[in-house]
């Protein structure tokens, strides 16, 4: 693996967790695993990070099965388990569910939504206050543009931010980092490729706004700093 491209990335995570105030000593933190690249990541840098850092927590990776056929939670256990944890599979029907032919318009916002509900409740049966997802600097953009172009509202998800009256604190430490590095990073250390069974993966809205933005970002490489920024540079008395 290139040692620089691990050394970019692990400064970017050491930067957003210092900037973020994200890990303490002590922490508890459940890690929402999906069989992606970025979460897969997420577990394998946070728990590299201990052997090199003077604070100690515990991680506690939890998927959520959403149902589909052909699944892959058991290949995932088995390569979580190499990695030195025991994977926590929660059995649901979420995904199906969201695709009721009642609720078609927007399946991916429902699955997601009762996806996160379980991952609280097992944050609460472990007593983890932290729960870790692999969002990273490029997901956050997306989301921008998604409530924009689909919510009529200006905003997107933080990197660290408190719920349910600071019982919970979720935190993604992959926030600065983009996704082609993540993809890079994967595939020097091997991680196994899933394919998602769920039946809108291929059609969803995010993934409309992932190829808008890459033509931009392909035009000018300047781009996608310049809008992670605009987010920490807002000027409120120049909107409506």
């Amino acid at each position: 693996m290139s040692q620089y491209l691990f050394k970019s990335i692990n400064r970017d995570v050491g930067k957003a967790i210092h900037h973020y105030d994200m890990i303490s000593h002590g922490d508890r933190i459940l890690v929402g695993v999906s069989g992606g690249k970025d979460s897969l990541a997420l577990l394998w840098i946070l728990n590299e990070r201990l052997s090199r850092i003077p604070i100690k927590y515990e991680l506690y990776p939890v998927y959520i099965d959403p149902g589909f056929p052909n699944g892959f939670s058991d290949a995932l256990c088995e390569f979580v388990k190499r990695m030195g944890f025991d994977l926590r599979v929660e059995k649901t029907d979420d995904g199906i569910a969201a695709h009721n032919v009642t609720n078609l318009e927007n399946p991916c916002f429902l699955c997601a939504r009762l996806r996160r509900k379980r991952l609280f409740e097992i944050a609460d049966e472990l007593d983890c206050k932290k729960v870790a997802f692999g969002h990273h600097k490029d997901d956050i953009i997306e989301t921008f543009f998604l409530n924009i172009c689909y919510s009529g509202n200006i905003s997107t998800m933080r990197p660290a931010q408190s719920v349910f009256k600071g019982k919970i604190f979720i935190i993604r430490p992959l926030a600065y980092v983009e996704e082609d590095r993540i993809k890079r990073f994967a595939g020097n250390k091997q991680f196994p490729e899933f394919s998602n069974p769920c039946p809108s993966a291929e059609t969803s809205k995010r993934k409309e706004i992932k190829e808008l933005l890459n033509q931009l970002y392909r035009s000018n490489n300047k781009i996608r700093g310049n809008i992670f920024r605009s987010m920490k540079n807002v000027h409120p008395e120049y909107l409506l």
